[in-house]
């Protein structure tokens, strides 16, 4: 970044990617009307600029033409350069990001969008260089070029940007509506992804891979309902072949976001809490389904790093760490995984005799195990992977596969305490919503699960931190993004649904029914400000925002699954708990809204394929009375956690206060009682209960009697 250049307008702002931008020559305006009103009053185009602080190719094109003075003239000449920082404003992004692949481009960050001053986007791209170079046409051709269209032929422009608008609208406004076969979508959905799955090396499609836990989670669903094997180990096979490859910290743990190959060895290293959270709850469904050590061992590490790396200090989590960092032999240089590779001779030092172990079993070599790539630099250096799984290294050097395990583990925390004296990356410190609801829900089922209560500690934490900064408890609404103590943005979809899926895990996790409660509320808003009343489902946005040209339904799974699919899960659950019928009934018109695109291709949707799934069978609720914190009642609840049971819900009368809070809420629940304060299980399929039981034993035997039926 360039400090020697006057601040612009970014300088006032919180977002960490705004500010990278605050020196640059850019005369850069954040998203709002004071941009707007100049683009009008001088009737001149905008240059809208989105991306993320942890975006590589952002910090490249900032590098090569944001800090470039003739450049940056160019633009602030020619156009209303205006910056927007994708993970706080996801509904500005999202409008044109669908206008730019309308255009028929293809999507990605930066995403360089060329508008009317009313907003409409005649012209897009990605990043451009800073010359003719890499098939691209150089920037400052670009600029010169789409502002003499404006000035030019203005009408050419505007038909342009009216076809885009126009066919947004037709997208936003396509109806909906029909009846989901809930079986046959599943079906289909695994008939698709088997399709695109890769047998050698686990993931779906060619490089680059992403991980798309989405699509894992839905196996896992898949298999537990059908009885699939197949289904279990495409999921439970790719996650191993991820967290063995180069795309997982085998040093610091935690997940980068993506492998450029189809081996998962050469990440993108850029790591975002989205990932970790969700990676971390689809580890725990195979966990449950397998009992296999190997996935609890790696969400924990996940954890791990999460809590260390991710956790800012009044207890949310942080959104991301960048890809770049400085060079530790020129911390005046930048360069992408700078932070995480190595070179030979430096593990040596470092680990002394059990380098040769360590180096055997994580594929390191003299000269490098990385490609020569020149975008990367990564010649010479080593990426971490499993070459070697531990019995073959045990085998290979003569030692039992626990001593080999335990050097291994001293060898990478050697390295780890190491590592930290380098230049780190930059971290993404602003506390999102959405993101935290994840990372709720993944703490508070780990924790569940792995039985560590320090998961547990830290969702709560997060959940409270949120509802005291950046929930109004009056309006009963939330806001988006908190940083450096201001609350800013309203809160769009993803973030009612994200937070309320942790809060109902951490209700069923922990019996207090304030998080009930909660989610209730957040729910009730979540109807107000998002349902669309003539085509069912929820948009993405409220509609308050006059900016934002087109309200969107998102209908496709990516890095994150869409709002809707989650609200459905939610509304499920809540249904489930409580016995409202409209909940239910809303669920099942969102899901029908979204019937077009799951019977042509539920593959893109396996989230809410997940949702259709489970409506197809009655709610399961598990019933445990007596004081929430009873050894007996911890013992029963612990078995709830055992096994994978993702069609049943948890509920806890409790005592006392808790017991009529809980009754305003679920009052069959509150029906339940227990012999002389003993804890007592029921178990209940569609409010009809079985006899009560009093002992782990038993209630194990009654829930595997369910899933087995």
């Amino acid at each position: 970044m360039n400090t020697s250049t006057k601040p612009n307008r970014l300088a006032k702002e919180k977002s960490p990617y705004l500010l990278q931008h605050a020196h640059n020559p850019v005369n850069w305006y954040p998203w709002g009307e004071e941009a707007f009103a100049r683009a009008r009053e001088e009737a001149k185009p905008i240059f809208l600029s989105i991306g993320y602080s942890t975006c590589h190719w952002c910090h490249v094109m900032e590098r090569e033409s944001f800090e470039n003075e003739t450049i940056a003239s160019l633009l602030n000449e020619l156009f209303i350069p205006i910056k927007v920082d994708r993970e706080e404003r996801p509904d500005v992004d999202r409008v044109y990001m669908s206008a730019l692949q309308a255009m028929g481009q293809n999507g990605g960050w930066p995403m360089s969008m060329f508008l009317t001053p009313a907003l409409k986007p005649y012209y897009g791209g990605t990043y451009f260089p800073p010359e003719n170079r890499y098939g691209r046409t150089g920037f400052p051709e670009v600029l010169r070029k789409l502002h003499g269209i404006w000035r030019n032929e203005p009408e050419k422009a505007s038909e342009a940007a009216d076809r885009v608008m126009d066919y947004l609208q037709e997208v936003a406004r396509a109806p909906g509506g029909g009846v989901v076969d809930g079986v046959g979508a599943a079906g289909q959905c695994y008939e698709q992804l088997k399709g695109s799955y890769d047998e050698e090396w686990g993931g779906f499609g060619g490089p680059p891979k992403f991980p798309r836990p989405v699509a894992a989670q839905f196996l896992a669903r898949f298999s537990y309902r059908c009885r699939d094997s197949r289904a279990l180990g495409m999921a439970a096979f790719t996650l191993r072949k991820m967290a063995q490859g180069g795309m997982y910290d085998h040093v610091g743990g935690g997940f980068h976001r993506y492998a450029v190959d189809g081996e998962w060895r050469i990440p993108h290293f850029e790591k975002m809490l989205y990932d970790q959270a969700q990676l971390v709850r689809v580890l725990m469904d195979v966990h449950q389904l397998t009992h296999e050590k190997f996935f609890a061992d790696v969400a924990r590490d996940t954890l791990t790093y999460v809590l260390r790396d991710l956790t800012i200090a009044e207890g949310g989590f942080a959104s991301a760490e960048d890809a770049d960092s400085p060079r530790p032999e020129n911390p005046a240089e930048s360069g992408e995984g700078a932070f995480y590779v190595w070179q030979e001779q430096e593990i040596r030092k470092i680990l002394g005799d059990d380098a040769a172990v360590f180096c055997y079993h994580y594929g390191v070599e003299e000269n490098g195990n990385a490609p020569f790539d020149p975008q990367h630099e990564f010649t010479g250096r080593n990426i971490l992977f499993v070459a070697h799984d531990r019995e073959e290294t045990a085998h290979a050097f003569q030692t039992g596969t626990s001593a080999t395990e335990g050097l291994l583990q001293s060898a990478r925390e050697r390295l780890r305490v190491e590592r930290a004296k380098r230049p780190r990356p930059l971290r993404d410190d602003k506390v999102l919503v959405s993101w935290n609801g994840l990372m709720i829900s993944a703490c508070a089922r780990a924790a569940a699960v792995l039985n560590e209560q320090e998961y547990l500690v830290a969702a709560k934490l997060s959940a409270g931190f949120i509802l005291t900064r950046l929930y109004d408890p009056a309006a009963k609404t939330l806001r988006r993004r908190w940083r450096d103590g201001e609350a800013k943005h309203e809160a769009h979809l993803e973030d009612y649904a994200f937070f309320t899926q942790g809060l109902l895990d951490l209700y069923e996790v922990t019996g207090e029914v304030e998080w009930l409660e909660y989610a209730v509320e957040l729910t009730n808003s979540q109807t107000d400000l998002f349902w669309d009343p003539v085509n069912g489902g929820f948009f993405d946005t409220s509609g308050r925002d006059t900016s934002i040209l087109v309200r969107t339904k998102e209908h496709y799974d990516g890095a994150e699954p869409t709002g809707n699919a989650v609200a459905v899960l939610n509304l499920q659950r809540l249904a489930a708990m409580t016995g409202k019928s409209e909940w239910r009934e809303k669920a099942e018109s969102t899901i029908a809204a979204f019937a077009p695109w799951l019977a042509k291709q539920p593959s893109i949707l396996p989230a809410m394929v997940s949702a259709a799934e489970f409506s197809l069978r009655p709610p399961v609720q598990v019933i445990i009375t007596g004081p929430v914190d009873h050894p007996l009642t911890l013992a029963l609840r612990r078995v709830m956690f055992e096994e994978f049971l993702p069609f049943a819900v948890l509920l806890y009368p409790g005592e006392g206060e808790q017991r009529t809070r809980l009754a305003a809420l679920a009052p069959h629940a509150t029906s339940m009682g227990s012999a002389d304060g003993v804890p007592a299980a029921y178990v209940c399929e569609n409010f009809t209960c079985r006899l009560p039981v009093y002992g782990v034993d038993e209630l194990r035997a009654q829930l595997r009697s369910i899933t087995s039926s």
